[in-house]
């Protein structure tokens, strides 16, 4: 389908786009490019923006996923209440709502193999786009039928609620409060309702259910800060008050990390409240200098990404961009052999950036 995109803060696309830029190859690339380095800190910088850590702890790679759901946050105080505002029905909002989030969950499904039918008990029914899903219906929810105070006060209830949940409920052969991948409530959950075919790890599944609730939370600190930057404060206000925000979050989520650790692949609340800060900083910072100061031409690719995310999301799952790269650049290797996966990695985002820079031309933009 071809729509015009409805006016809306600029930076949000650029800061979405940034985020897919990493997921779509921006990561190997990267990893590509520095692979022939052997140094410390060449390789540590480089593992920020190309692996997630194991289990507790945090890198930028952890906050991709939260980033992407916090700017789905971020775009509906502009998106819901516009339509609202223009005096359309709560019932027709939400209709249009369960509608998006049916597609976005079938859309998961297919991402994660439902079209090769291989059996109920291999389908993984819990994944990225599903939880992208639950975010963005939960979220809606709270914009349309409340207030930013009640969305405040939910996100502290919801952390608070599941700290108490992971810490107080029992898991049969481990102490209760246990945060190790075998021992914590949600995988032990996982491990209940779900067969083994349907979990991404043997002990869980990162996007299982229990771990959808305080994906709630990482939603509404993105409705929040949206709430903020359409708020009528000066603009330079806007932009340090996001800063400080996460800058506290961060603070928080550090703070509360010895009593329940900051752990992505079951979403914990100081990891929440980390990768939500750290969410604000980037959103404040890319408001300034696109919004603000209407520095934004170096960031078309990012643009033209942020634009068609779900799509290229999709078709990278689906077409093998890394052999039409390697088709047409693949033949620079015999000139330099040592720079061949580095050539391949480039030629397979390149052919992504040129798909979505003809869409972007053309003003065609998949909306779910």
């Amino acid at each position: 389908m071809t729509v015009s995109p409805a006016q809306r803060l600029r930076s949000l696309d650029v800061l979405r786009g940034f985020d897919m830029f990493w997921i779509i190859g921006g990561d190997y690339l990267l990893s590509t490019l520095t692979k022939p380095y052997k140094t410390g800190l060449i390789n540590a910088v480089a593992a920020q923006f190309t692996d997630h850590v194991e289990w507790e702890g945090f890198r930028y790679y952890d906050m991709i996923f939260p980033l992407f759901l916090f700017i789905i946050g971020a775009v509906l105080p502009f998106s819901l209440e516009r339509r609202l505002e223009s005096g359309e029905t709560k019932k027709s909002i939400v209709l249009k709502v369960v509608k998006r989030t049916g597609i976005l969950i079938l859309l998961g499904l297919i991402y994660s193999g439902m079209l090769h039918f291989e059996g109920w008990d291999h389908l993984r029914l819990f994944g990225v786009l599903q939880r992208q899903a639950f975010g963005y219906f939960c979220a809606s929810m709270f914009v349309i039928y409340t207030k930013p105070k009640t969305q405040v006060i939910s996100v502290v209830g919801i952390l608070l609620g599941y700290w108490a949940l992971m810490a107080l409920a029992p898991v049969p052969g481990f102490p209760r409060g246990t945060f190790t991948p075998e021992g914590n409530f949600a995988n032990y959950i996982d491990r209940l309702v779900l067969l083994p075919k349907q979990m991404y790890e043997t002990y869980g599944d990162p996007e299982g259910p229990i771990s959808m609730i305080p994906a709630i939370a990482t939603a509404l600190l993105g409705v929040l800060s949206g709430h903020w930057l359409k708020s009528e404060q000066p603009e330079k206000r806007k932009t340090l008050g996001l800063l400080a925000c996460g800058v506290v979050l961060v603070a928080l989520g550090l703070a509360w990390s010895p009593f329940f650790p900051i752990i992505k692949k079951i979403w914990t609340s100081s990891y929440v409240l980390v990768a939500g800060g750290a969410s604000m900083m980037l959103l404040g910072s890319f408001h300034w200098v696109v919004d603000v100061k209407g520095w934004y031409r170096w960031a078309l690719p990012f643009t033209i990404i942020g634009m068609n995310p779900i799509l290229i999301y999709m078709l990278s799952e689906i077409v093998d961009f890394g052999k039409i790269g390697s088709y047409f650049l693949g033949g620079l290797t015999q000139f330099a052999p040592s720079y061949g996966e580095i050539s391949i990695a480039f030629g397979s985002l390149l052919a992504k950036l040129l798909l979505l820079y003809f869409l972007y031309r053309q003003k065609v933009f998949f909306r779910v």
